[in-house]
């Protein structure tokens, strides 16, 4: 072919590229919507605000029947709707991940928190403790249809190379990757962490010196908002809180007015907290209260100080959640100075029930506190470098009318409140369908009109609209499981267990409708449907992928057994020279021993003799303490073993068998020191050892449990000393 046809060639092929490109350009012009359409359709759209509360109980806000201030929330619920069948999971990273994905937690990756999941589940791609490849958070799809992102607050969702928000949908984060934080400076609030770990838009950063968690997060938020102006976008806010995790912290003015409100105990709190649901139209009047926890102590049984710390800590723990709730009250108002309050969506929830553990508790918990320059006591708990919890007894309150609390899947624990308000919402409703914190997500890109894949969850607009009673026929299984506790909903039915320490391994059945705190279990009555629902939970799990649990596993003592060995590895260099100097010191003395008793052995057999009946006698005035403490104060006692009065060991029973068994030690002891006769040394060191024993046994049936570990090594060594006693005090030939 000649050069010049050729020319002609390419620029016939180049017309007819250029014909192509424009007729694809026209179409995909005609087909998508003009700049100008898809602005005003973002427009249209309201901004989201998605408030998440760290370890709020079911009657925590003022709108849910509670004392504690909470005006902002209180509001929002009065200007739109309310659940009173709400659920989380029992902890909060699985909550979490269900909150900003629309999925179970399993098909998420997130199934248990990180920090309690046993070694043998830590390879499944379930318990991976971050969001699974290719799962995206609802961030991520309102992104993409134009919707600004923000984030500030605890995320706990992963921190490796792409777990962080920025790499999740959100375009300004400020995360605190973590169970939880100090709520006035960078410190770690538990051995897991060197520091609390935050990071802003994916790299580290450091907090401000005036740092006051809610204050901060709201700052923040209010700054990556703006003010609206020449801002076509509309915006997704997610801000979950500090707030009211443990260490409970605030600022002594919202404290203060609460200093009276908690004084008559958490017996007394609890039934308020029930009578402000009835009231306050969430429960029926005559909805049962569900059963106290076995690990709650009587109020009366603590001495005044106990009593004065419990109640200081109940109210920092209302002064925080105030003091949330005015910081968010600061946004609120924001929103509505520059003209963007009236095209919001709000969305208040809880990631689960209330907080029980109490790590101040723990004598070797004390010692890390110390170590980190934390403070601990009635008259100075709630500030800058202080440390507090509310513990069991003011969590079942918070529960209230539930059972138990967060980490257990009685209602209690998943119960929690959830408000909904913004525009297009019904006004001062309550919504009582079942839902779950699934549902959050394709609720919210329902809401706003965005297109998206099947999720677990369902959209709980026909509710609040008044479409439909219930989103979850009467006959459509919904599953829930974490870390062993585990739940099937099915209309109005309940089938759950709890694995931890202070719940039941058995299946029960519950009708959570009319008896939300599960006092009546219907499984032995109704055979045929706890059977089905049973048939249904296993195929959800084998569907998720839910793993079996180890044995003997349970959340909390995963969970202190993790904090044992970071406490440990923490002081294993001062502890190996201590012991070195001990064992040199030891030796030391062992030496001297020998040396003098070679010289003067007469001398060296009545120094012995002397020393052995003095610590002889210590034990037996040990054991005597110990049986007084059990007589005066059982409760309390017994809540260091794991006991409670309505479990196997009463009042009585705990004063006459574990009070009778040391005192009689003790007084065996007492009269082996008294009369130099290593004869009454044998039932005081059967009894021990007896005890002991036992100890060992419960040990090794349980699975583990640190707080079984440093009774047993007191015991161990009470028992060495009365041995080298019986070895000294042998009776005089001469009698």
């Amino acid at each position: 072919m000649s050069g010049q046809g050729m020319a002609m060639g390419q620029g016939s092929s180049r017309s007819l590229i250029s014909l192509v490109c424009g007729l694809l350009a026209l179409t995909c012009a005609l087909l998508a919507p003009p700049a100008e359409a898809q602005a005003q359709t973002n427009a249209k759209r309201p901004n989201i605000v998605l408030i998440l509360v760290d370890d709020a109980g079911y009657t925590d806000f003022g709108a849910y029947g509670s004392e504690i201030a909470t005006p902002t929330i209180d509001a929002l619920a009065a200007r739109g709707a309310r659940f009173s069948n709400f659920h989380a999971t029992p902890m909060c990273a699985p909550s979490r991940a269900m909150l900003m994905t629309g999925l179970d937690s399993h098909t998420a990756g997130v199934a248990n928190l990180p920090e309690s999941t046993p070694p043998e589940h830590r390879d499944l791609p379930a318990y991976q403790g971050r969001l699974a490849q290719g799962v995206e958070t609802v961030a991520t799809r309102l992104k993409r249809v134009g919707y600004r992102t923000y984030m500030a607050g605890k995320w706990h969702l992963g921190h490796g190379p792409g777990d962080l928000p920025d790499a999740h949908g959100f375009d300004r984060s400020f995360a605190l990757d973590a169970t939880g934080g100090d709520n006035w400076d960078g410190r770690s609030y538990l051995p897991l962490y060197e520091r609390s770990p935050w990071f802003e838009d994916g790299k580290p950063a450091t907090l401000p010196k005036d740092f006051y968690s809610s204050e901060f997060l709201v700052d923040q938020m209010i700054d990556y908002i703006g003010d609206g102006s020449g801002e076509a976008a509309p915006f997704f806010a997610y801000l979950p809180f500090l707030a009211i995790h443990i260490p409970v912290q605030a600022p002594e003015a919202f404290v203060r007015k609460y200093e009276a409100a908690y004084l008559d105990g958490w017996t007394a709190q609890r039934e308020r907290r029930r009578q402000g649901a009835v009231r306050t139209g969430l429960i029926a009047a005559d909805t049962p209260m569900g059963p106290p926890p076995r690990n709650v102590a009587e109020w009366n049984a603590l001495s005044p100080e106990a009593q004065a710390q419990a109640a200081r800590s109940m109210a920092i723990n209302a002064g925080m959640l105030e003091a949330m709730d005015h910081h968010f009250g600061r946004l609120v108002e924001h929103l509505r100075a520059t003209g963007q309050y009236d095209n919001t969506l709000f969305v208040v929830l809880s990631d689960n029930g209330p907080e029980a553990g109490d790590p101040v508790a723990q004598p070797i918990f004390r010692f890390w506190l110390r170590r980190q320059g934390y403070e601990y006591g009635p008259d100075i708990m709630g500030g800058p470098g202080t440390y507090a919890a509310i513990g069991p007894g003011w969590a079942s309150a918070a529960a209230a009318p539930g059972a138990l609390y967060k980490f257990y899947s009685s209602e209690g624990g998943l119960r929690v409140p959830l408000i909904m308000a913004g525009p297009g919402l019904p006004e001062g409703q309550t919504v009582r369908a079942f839902s779950l914190i699934s549902d959050i997500a394709p609720t919210l890109l329902d809401l706003v009109g965005v297109d998206h894949p099947p999720l677990h969850g369902r959209s709980l607009r026909p509710v609040l609209t008044g479409e439909a009673e219930r989103i979850y026929g009467p006959y459509d299984p919904v599953g829930l499981e974490a870390a062993g506790d585990s739940a099937l909903f099915k209309g109005d039915y309940k089938l759950t267990r709890n694995a931890g320490a202070w719940g039941d391994p058995a299946w029960r059945l519950y009708d959570i409708v009319r008896d939300p705190g599960e006092t009546t279990d219907l499984a032995s009555s109704q055979p045929e449907r706890v059977a089905a629902m049973l048939a249904d939970y296993q195929a959800y799990a084998k569907a998720v992928g839910a793993a079996d649990i180890p044995e003997g596993f349970s959340v909390d003592r995963q969970v202190a057994l993790n904090l044992l060995s970071h406490i440990l590895a923490d002081v294993r260099a001062p502890l190996l020279i201590a012991l070195a100097v001990l064992i040199g010191l030891v030796g030391l003395a062992i030496f001297g021993w020998r040396r003098f008793a070679r010289r003067r052995p007469e001398r060296a057999a009545s120094v012995g003799r002397g020393i052995s009946r003095t610590l002889v006698g210590l034990v037996g005035l040990l054991m005597l303490a110990i049986a007084l403490r059990i007589w005066t104060q059982p409760l309390t006692f017994a809540a260091t073993l794991g006991l409670a009065a309505d479990g196997p060991l009463g009042i009585a029973s705990l004063r006459a068998d574990l009070g009778g068994f040391f005192g009689a030690g003790g007084l065996f002891a007492l009269l082996a020191a008294l009369r130099a006769d290593r004869r009454w040394l044998a039932p005081a060191m059967v009894l021990l050892g007896l005890a002991l024993t036992g100890r060992v046994i419960s040990l090794i049936a349980s699975g583990g449990g640190v707080p079984q570990i440093p009774p047993m090594i007191v015991e161990a060594l009470l028992i060495a000393i009365l041995a080298m006693g019986w070895r000294a005090l042998r009776p005089d030939p001469a009698t």
